[in-house]
């Protein structure tokens, strides 16, 4: 049975990605900041309720803490918590706009991270996906060629920024730790909460490729940024 783990779960992409797992038969913790609407989220989709706020190290802690005792070992996580910040342009966008970000977009996953890594290094097959956005590729930002990848491109820099971040933390992590397959991916532009539901694709197109990397086999790549469409330029 495979251990699975998903941060910020209890709606949108995480709620589908969740809902996909648990019926190809993985034993799911649904990490929710808020334990009712958790709770009420996993018992429609058959999962477990976690309590997790990816911004508070004794949250994390805990989680880590119940996970290792039920389970003992973990096989896939899912950095999924996340949020999107101020859309000011940069020249309004202050440091406290950018800490506010980073502290969910890219400190939670590195906390998430740190906290469950011997229950990953327990499992045969570990496996981590870091929700990034396509947002987040410098290629695109510069390279108008580039940015065929990322139709839905816009000028966002705190949550671009972060995304950029979690990519480098993605690639850092996968040349640490070889065994385990480390990748980030891009949902796309999905209409969520996140964005006020002005997305073009459903979340369940949108959860396609956290799926897809969740469950790849032994063999699979490592330290890579994909899309459902495939490989995006860092």
């Amino acid at each position: 049975m495979t251990t699975t783990l998903i941060t910020g779960a209890n709606k949108g992409l995480g709620l589908e990605t969740a809902r996909r797992l648990a019926g190809a038969g993985h034993t799911v913790y649904l990490g929710a900041r808020d334990l009712r609407r958790g709770t009420e989220a996993a018992h429609r989709i058959g999962a477990r309720a976690v309590p997790i706020d990816v911004t508070d190290d004794e949250s994390v802690r805990a989680a880590a803490k119940l996970v290792g005792d039920e389970a003992g070992s973990l096989d896939v996580l899912v950095n999924n918590a996340g949020i999107a910040g101020t859309a000011r342009p940069a020249g309004e966008t202050t440091a406290d706009d950018m800490l506010t970000v980073y502290e969910a977009n890219v400190f939670g996953a590195v906390r998430v991270l740190h906290a469950f890594l011997p229950l990953l290094k327990a499992s045969p097959a570990p496996i981590v996906v870091n929700v990034g956005s396509g947002l987040g590729s410098l290629a695109a930002t510069v390279d108008p060629h580039a940015r065929a990848v990322v139709p839905d491109w816009i000028p966002v820099l705190a949550y671009s920024s972060s995304k950029a971040a979690l990519n480098m933390v993605t690639a850092q992590y996968a040349h640490a730790f070889p065994a385990m397959r480390i990748n980030a991916v891009d949902p796309g532009f999905t209409a969520t909460d996140l964005n006020g539901h002005a997305g073009r694709q459903t979340v369940a197109e949108g959860a396609e490729i956290i799926v897809r990397m969740a469950t790849t086999g032994p063999g699979g790549p490592t330290g890579g940024f994909f899309s459902a469409a495939g490989p995006i330029p860092w």
